[in-house]
């Protein structure tokens, strides 16, 4: 018979590439690891992986052991949420990985929505990017990730997972002040210090392919959108200066240092000294909740996401 958890080391190591990786993420030492990948291949009767440079890849038969792994595995977790259900488990914690600016947009008014209905519910925050979080997810450490799609991300088709989609949010363009483009179509031909410039017009991206720009790094599924908007319009953006944190690249817009593109939501609430927002067309981010596949139904997990999922309904972008 084989045994669950070499299943879930057998993904693991799928997942990361490398034993260390594996080991890492299991908690286990990479000789552990081993271990339980000769016993799997040993219960099985065939080598599931090869040597690839440093790392490993699936063989032919691995790649069948997977697909079964991941079955298994979602059965399990239907299994625990049913128990679950059984017991009319009320109380506990879920640990929810989420980038920021969905922190704000959506988790933290579900998490005070679900005080009120929920209250044995204890929600744990942590602070992970898109690509980040989903991996926090398929490791164990997180029970729901609010994630982007980005290229090279899990597809809506991924064996591993369970989807609610929550909103698609637009992109804005971030302009100094004084940017030839913001001045042509201001009657004034500049602004007041007290005045507070305002999408006027739409720009296209086209026009900026000369321009410096100021965005995430790479790796920051935000900086995949920029780059690919971009190429679309037939330039590929030359990035000046690097942050993931939105507030750093507004001001450094505002400073004169060049222009970006940032999410609507994570402009709402922010001021906005030197800089005019404007629109154009195209580039935009969608969001999404994510669980181990077979765990939605867990009641821990159900009522996060039917709140998510009427939190995210009520955001308005203008």
């Amino acid at each position: 018979m084989i045994d669950t958890r070499r299943l879930r080391t057998l993904r693991a190591v799928a997942d990361h590439g490398t034993v260390t990786g594996a080991a890492a993420a299991l908690h286990l030492t990479p000789s552990a690891v081993s271990q339980q990948l000769v016993a799997l291949e040993h219960e099985v009767g065939h080598r599931l992986f090869t040597r690839d440079g440093r790392g490993v890849r699936l063989t032919a038969v691995g790649r069948i052991m997977l697909g079964h792994a991941n079955e298994v595995l979602a059965q399990l977790e239907r299994a625990e949420a049913e128990v679950a259900a059984y017991a009319t488990g009320t109380a506990g914690e879920v640990t929810v990985a989420c980038f920021a600016t969905a922190i704000s947009a959506v988790l933290s008014p579900a998490i005070a929505d679900l005080r009120a209905k929920a209250p044995g519910l204890e929600v744990r925050v942590r602070d992970a990017e898109g690509d980040h979080g989903l991996a926090l997810l398929l490791d164990g450490e997180a029970d729901l990730t609010i994630s982007v799609e980005y290229r090279g991300a899990p597809d809506a088709a991924d064996r591993r997972l369970s989807r609610l989609p929550l909103y698609a949010e637009p992109f804005d363009l971030v302009l100094p002040q004084d940017h030839l483009l913001v001045l042509a179509d201001h009657p004034h031909g500049h602004f007041r210090p007290d005045e507070a410039p305002t999408a006027l017009g739409d720009v296209p991206l086209a026009a900026l392919g000369d321009e410096p720009w100021i965005g995430p790094y790479p790796g920051n599924p935000v900086h995949d959108v920029i780059t690919f908007a971009c190429e679309q319009a037939g330039f590929t953006p030359r990035f000046a200066h690097s942050s993931d944190d939105f507030r750093a690249v507004v001001a450094l817009v505002g400073a004169g240092a060049g222009v970006a593109l940032v999410p609507r939501l994570a402009l709402r609430d922010m001021v906005l000294p030197g800089v005019a927002v404007r629109r154009t067309p195209g580039p935009e981010r969608r969001v999404f909740a994510a669980v181990r596949r077979g765990a939605d139904a867990h009641p821990l997990l159900r009522p996060l996401l039917d709140t998510l999922r009427t939190v995210a309904g009520s955001l308005v972008h203008d």
